[in-house]
């Protein structure tokens, strides 16, 4: 396998193309796909948990079809609670959540990628959007104070990190005592094989780089984090396969809801 370096650069690389796109371009190559076939966005987002009343609220070009659950759906904002999104892409999830917490509530997103961050920041603009603002940065090193955040969300982004443990443990850092977790991710259930883990699009592609769960669940505790819940989605399966038809990965990956309290 490449450096670490050398995997980050193409991981930014392929997003800020996804990026460029949009949502016009659907997901090329790119994005939460292996198969190198354009996706229909409308219907990836319906399928993976989120209602057409989500589509219809957050700006279009927001919405790229990258994610492998609804972290909002489970996060159970409150207004005038401050929101964290890690991996904010285009920003859909922010947009999302920002209407949740209301005018007195706060939405940060973070992600490494410029184009990405530029394209947030143009959405937030034209939709209007206060309460919402985006940084530039890296999820392992999240710029964001010590304990001024009440709810982290995060959607099928921390797999292609390559130091997870870190991310949990700047995530613990972050959030306000008592803060909560709430995120969706693709994680490993059964020892991938070699041919996949060595497969640059499948590192890319939110598969390669999925941790075995129980390895998640171990980073987790000893990053300080309590009530740990580690849930497979009922339509998992179903979503891999359209990530990568007739290969079975499925078998290996499969999204799960991951929620903790600080």
């Amino acid at each position: 396998m490449k450096g670490k370096e050398k995997i980050k650069e193409s991981i930014r690389k392929n997003y800020s193309k996804v990026a460029i796109k949009g949502s016009s371009g659907g997901c090329c190559s790119g994005g939460c796909s292996c198969n190198g076939e354009p996706i229909d966005i409308y219907n990836t987002t319906v399928n993976v948990g989120y209602t057409e009343e989500d589509l219809a609220t957050a700006p279009v070009d927001s919405n790229m079809g990258l994610g492998c659950g609804n972290p909002i759906a489970i996060a159970n904002l409150k207004e005038g609670e401050t929101v964290l999104d890690l991996g904010c892409g285009g920003g859909f999830d922010c947009f999302l959540a920002s209407t949740r917490v209301g005018d007195t509530g706060h939405v940060i997103g973070v992600d490494m990628t410029p184009e990405m961050i530029q394209l947030a920041r143009k959405n937030a603009e034209e939709g209007g959007y206060t309460n919402v603002e985006f940084r530039l940065g890296e999820i392992e090193h999240l710029p964001v104070a010590d304990e001024s955040v009440d709810v982290i969300i995060s959607n099928c982004v921390i797999n292609l990190s390559l130091d997870k443990e870190s991310v949990f443990k700047e995530a613990y850092r972050v959030l306000k005592p008592g803060g909560r977790l709430s995120i969706s991710d693709v994680v490993a259930t059964a020892e991938l094989p070699n041919e996949i883990k060595q497969d640059l699009n499948m590192i890319t592609g939110c598969i390669a780089g999925a941790e075995y769960v129980e390895n998640i669940r171990k980073m987790m505790d000893k990053a300080g984090f309590k009530d740990i819940k580690l849930t497979p989605k009922d339509n998992g399966k179903e979503i891999i396969k359209s990530w990568v038809p007739n290969r079975n990965i499925e078998d290996y990956v499969i999204p799960y809801i991951i929620e903790a309290t600080k």
